[in-house]
């Protein structure tokens, strides 16, 4: 049964009060002590500083932030954003979500996260590049980075580039370092990456997705139909998580994706979008706005007003408020990005029976393929060099035998697709998709098991911070 909240005119927006809520309403529905609850919980470090960059003769201030909010597992890891309105509480936040999403998913890793107030959109290629590599000088100054200290990855506002300067200033400065390149994860294969991290936080909302589709008492309690192929769907935010979210849902899925909104508006079609032909025009264009066929709606936030049957808002934090939460008409919620929705607005959902599927457990593709990475470098090998020939030769041996026993031999194209062994993309997605099946099956049985428990991200809490209370107990810290 459910306590509705009553809506406010001044509804509380800040990322950091909401995740410590949110931490709050599941640790008391468990049984640890108060104590270990609040060593959980507490953000361990953060450093805060500012830092001169020199750019065509000029000197700059800019500030920055890296957090570390749980040492329970080393190293920590947490993503790097460059956005003009990131600040303190931003960065605590989002490093708090990913000790959670870490423990939630059994990836060992402490949660982190860096920002650096800087507006992208303004600035050229090289002030980023020098911000990027100071940044890097700043934190291996104060230790906060390193393959077994602190491990950044790609946000809001960097990618690949931005992580191949980071590993190229840390190896610079630790070129006696084997595992430098453990220092940061998301970069370039070529430069130490591994295949699919670009696409795994969009891959990993599908994943997640199609596990809540497939639960049986879920598309039951919605009226809905088992399996994510029909459904149709509106996603707010067209970066790389929205894309590659959009993209796979509609290739490998089946879905029908009938609205995409972007930070100038949203575009809309009750037929369907043609996602690979949408990102070529907002390439092509910088917008997603005139595009054939598809209606031109004003704003970002119409995007989460359409009626669909599941909507993911794939963007910034603090979108659906207590201002739009009665104005959503999907049935699911997925949360691609961090903080989508405000805790007014999900009791508001709640109470209308729209299930909501935590940013916690749906975001955390990146973070699962980055640990994929991380071990690459720790370990100096790519996945399947070890294994792929030796299964495709034991593969041919059963093709081989079943041709003899069933008389009928296979064409030479057929017989080389099924005895085709994994490469390195094949095993991250199967890792990834395992992964995500377990995370939404422990969530599940935490709820049957705990009748208190009436929403998946108080599940996801709770699984996260049992898990992180077992480890601290098992380090004889709190006896």
């Amino acid at each position: 049964m459910s306590t509705s909240v009553p809506p406010t005119i001044k509804e509380d927006l800040n990322l950091n009060h909401i995740v410590s809520t949110q931490f709050d309403k599941a640790a008391a529905l468990t049984k640890y002590d108060e104590g270990l609850l609040g060593q959980i919980k507490a953000c361990n470090n953060i450093y805060t500083f500012h830092f001169p960059v020199k750019v065509g003769g000029k000197i700059r201030m800019f500030q920055g932030w890296r957090a570390e909010h749980s040492h329970h597992r080393k190293p920590l890891k947490g993503g790097l954003r460059f956005a003009a309105e990131v600040d303190e509480n931003e960065v605590m936040a989002l490093a708090a979500l990913m000790t959670y999403k870490c423990a939630l998913v059994n990836v060992p890793f402490g949660g982190s996260k860096g920002g650096v107030r800087i507006d992208t959109y303004r600035e050229d290629d090289e002030t980023i590049e020098a911000v990027a590599r100071r940044f890097t000088f700043e934190l291996a100054h104060k230790n906060f980075i390193g393959p077994g200290t602190n491990v950044p990855a790609p946000d809001m506002g960097t990618g690949e580039r931005e992580m191949a300067w980071i590993a190229d200033t840390y190896q610079a400065i630790h070129h006696g370092d084997l595992n430098s390149l453990a220092c940061v994860t998301g970069k370039p294969v070529s430069q130490g990456g591994i295949h699919g991290r670009t696409e795994a936080t969009g891959r990993g909302v599908y994943y997640g997705i199609r596990e809540v589709c497939e639960d049986e008492d879920v598309m039951q309690k919605l009226g809905m139909q088992m399996g994510v192929a029909g459904k149709t769907i509106s996603v707010q935010g067209f970066g790389n998580v929205g894309y590659h979210a959009a993209r796979i849902l509609q290739h490998e899925g089946g879905a029908k994706i009938i609205a995409i909104g972007e930070y100038n508006g949203t575009v809309y079609d009750p037929n369907g979008i043609d996602v690979d032909a949408l990102h070529a025009h907002k390439l092509k264009t910088g917008y997603v706005q005139n595009f054939p066929g598809a209606q031109d709606l004003p704003t970002s936030g119409d995007s989460l007003e359409i009626e669909c049957d599941i909507l993911i808002p794939a963007a910034l934090e603090n979108q659906i408020t207590l201002e739009n939460a009665s104005k959503v008409k999907a049935k699911i919620v997925g949360e691609a990005a961090n903080g989508p929705t405000t805790p007014g607005a999900e009791q508001v959902l709640f109470d209308r029976g729209i299930y909501v599927v935590p940013d916690i457990y749906l975001n955390a593709g990146g973070v699962t393929v980055s640990y994929f990475e991380w071990t690459k470098n720790i370990s100096h090998m790519r996945f399947g060099r070890m294994s792929k020939r030796f299964d495709q030769a034991r593969d041919e041996r059963y093709i081989s035998l079943m041709e003899r026993m069933s008389g009928k031999p296979l064409t030479e194209a057929r017989r080389e697709r099924l005895a085709e062994g994994a490469d390195e993309i094949d095993l991250v997605r199967s890792g990834l998709e395992n992964t995500m099946s377990d995370a939404y099956k422990e969530m599940r049985a935490a709820m049957k098991e705990n009748d208190q428990i009436h929403d998946l991200r108080t599940a996801a809490y709770v699984v996260s911070i049992s898990k992180v209370a077992t480890t601290y107990n098992q380090m004889g810290i709190f006896p």
